[in-house]
């Protein structure tokens, strides 16, 4: 039974778009939401380029953009392409030919930027490209590059001024006869993203490529991020999504499964619940987290683990998780399976003994779901 149909006030509709194909990647309709990620090494340097897809593809990105910046990029960009576990988006700003040539070197989409591609003339040639070489296109649009008519227009970039920039290259592309089309309208601006999004979701059936542009650091883009994502995704709009950090790309590819997780909408891995610890604990519950975080990095089985300190909270949340371990006294905490109090262990004991229990558990449910295959 689902667990909406007797807790609704989980219940999230998502937005009903068409789906296209990034690859081999569905994006849209009723396929799980994608989680992206961007490279930031130079794509000349193909061997580091290659080294952070790889890199971020086992952390769990879906789909990973690299940009294209000039002739030698497109070069470097066919050997990425190859080496890649996952499809590879080809971000393109100001030079059409560079999207020609990532169509060539077998890109499984392009990012084009309406507010600095060039005229329809361009975009058509890039079209052509695209569907010459079966790659679909992400219109993106951006706050900061919006085009100077619409700047004209509006006074200034506004969710007006985005939606109009989205629908005007939405037509452009229709009247092309090309249809394997998402689209984006960042920015750094929580607000006016969350606008242009919500018009957009009611204009267009175009799968929605979320994100919050220019979101700043790990830990103040992380919370931008979260709070712009998570209420659109919690109102059923977007897609396939990317958190913009001034950070390691592996790092946004955890934070857009960790926004996508606390939603329900995506699960892999552990999904640690902890407590903030205080004088009542039983054991040192941050150091215990942090080390469990890393020895169980290499899980990627959706499951549970509750780690809680005092017995206050711990046996409540341990009933609804997979692993479970709530402090006591006396240097010892009870163990509990499935929801159930199964044994007391040692502190000592812990860390050794829960990661034995997640990677037993976690065997557990990969083999039902084989079975069920």
């Amino acid at each position: 039974m689902s667990l909406h149909s007797i807790r609704p006030w989980r219940q999230i509709d998502r937005r009903q778009s068409r789906q296209i194909m990034v690859g081999s990647v569905p994006v849209g309709g009723d396929a799980p939401i994608t989680v992206q990620t961007m490279t930031n090494t130079l794509t000349t340097d193909a061997s580091a380029t290659i080294k952070q897809v790889l890199a971020c593809a086992d952390a769990g990105a879906d789909i990973v953009r690299v940009s294209v910046p000039d002739q030698a990029s497109s070069k470097a960009l066919k050997e990425i392409v190859a080496e890649s576990p996952v499809p590879i988006v080809a971000d393109i700003h100001f030079h059409y030919k560079r999207g020609i040539e990532a169509a060539e070197a077998g890109a499984a989409c392009l990012r084009i930027n309406p507010g600095n591609i060039g005229d329809s003339n361009r975009v058509t040639e890039v079209i052509k490209a695209a569907r010459d070489h079966n790659c679909s296109i992400r219109i993106g649009v951006n706050a900061g590059s919006l085009e100077k008519h619409l700047l004209e227009k509006y006074g200034e970039p506004c969710p007006d001024a985005m939606i109009e920039s989205g629908l005007d290259h939405i037509r452009i592309l229709q009247d092309n006869d090309f249809h394997e089309f998402k689209i984006s309208c960042k920015a750094s601006d929580v607000f006016m993203a969350a606008a242009a999004y919500q018009g957009l979701a009611e204009a267009t059936d175009a799968p929605i490529h979320l994100g919050i542009t220019e979101a700043g650091g790990l830990t103040s883009g992380t919370i931008k991020s979260a709070i712009g994502l998570g209420n659109l995704l919690w109102m059923g709009i977007g897609d396939t999504i990317r958190v913009s950090l001034s950070a390691d790309p592996v790092e946004e590819v955890k934070v857009g499964y960790e926004i996508l997780k606390s939603l329900g909408l995506r699960h892999r891995g552990v999904n640690i619940i902890s407590c903030p610890s205080c004088a009542r604990q039983g054991f040192d519950v941050i150091k215990t987290v942090e080390t469990l975080e890393d020895r169980l990095a290499h899980i990627k089985t959706p499951m549970s683990l509750s780690i809680i300190g005092c017995v206050v909270n711990g046996p409540g949340e341990a009933l609804m998780t997979d692993v479970g371990f709530t402090g006591g006294g006396n240097g010892s905490g009870m163990v509990y399976l499935a929801g159930a109090q199964s044994h007391k262990l040692d502190n000592a004991q812990m860390v050794d003994h829960i990661v034995e229990q997640v990677e037993k558990k976690a065997a557990e449910i990969d083999a039902t779901a084989n079975a069920a295959e």
